[in-house]
């Protein structure tokens, strides 16, 4: 009897969180999490290795896919390939910020886009640039890729090598 009261006890609390919806849950710890509803406003300024300045106004209007990579980073270096497939596909309606997450100068990440044929957009860790990196939140790992909508609302964050596929499911073609 004692056996049967004790998984009595340890599955009453699983079976009663079957009863309730994800939202429901999200909903009933929403106190415990403040920033959830009060999320901030995407900002940011980045000026890429050519001199242009991005920033969440003048790239307002497409998917904006932020790329956080470094070059000692094996994973990043073997998704650059997919960004450069698919920019080369939907640059009309997609914009690249590959912003490299460590100090180097710009010449040896001038020879890596050459090395690797980047045709998007990548931003030096700076000391113009660094302070907005923060801007997209705390990056825990390598590569780490965020997806926001034309309108500027956060669609997917990755964190690992991301594929054309995956890029795919998130962004939609022109239509």
């Amino acid at each position: 009897m004692k056996k049967f009261l004790i998984i009595l006890l340890l599955i009453t609390p699983f079976h009663a969180s079957q009863a309730l919806s994800f939202s429901e849950v999200v909903d009933s710890v929403k106190e415990l999490m403040p920033w959830h509803e009060s999320a901030p406003k995407l900002a940011f300024e980045l000026t890429d290795t050519n001199g242009n300045i991005f920033t969440e106004k003048n790239t307002r209007g497409k998917y904006l896919v932020v790329n956080f990579w470094a070059s000692w980073c094996t994973p990043c270096l073997k998704e650059i390939p997919a960004f450069v497939e698919f920019y080369k596909e939907n640059s009309g309606h997609v914009e690249i910020l590959g912003l490299d997450f460590e100090p180097v100068n710009l010449e040896v990440i001038d020879e890596f886009i050459e090395r690797f044929s980047i045709n998007y957009p990548i931003v030096l860790y700076t000391h113009i640039n660094d302070s907005e990196y923060t801007n997209f939140g705390e990056i825990v790992g390598m590569p780490t890729t965020l997806i926001y909508s034309p309108e500027g609302e956060l669609l997917q964050t990755f964190m690992g090598e991301i594929t054309v596929e995956d890029l795919n499911k998130y962004i939609s073609p022109i239509t």
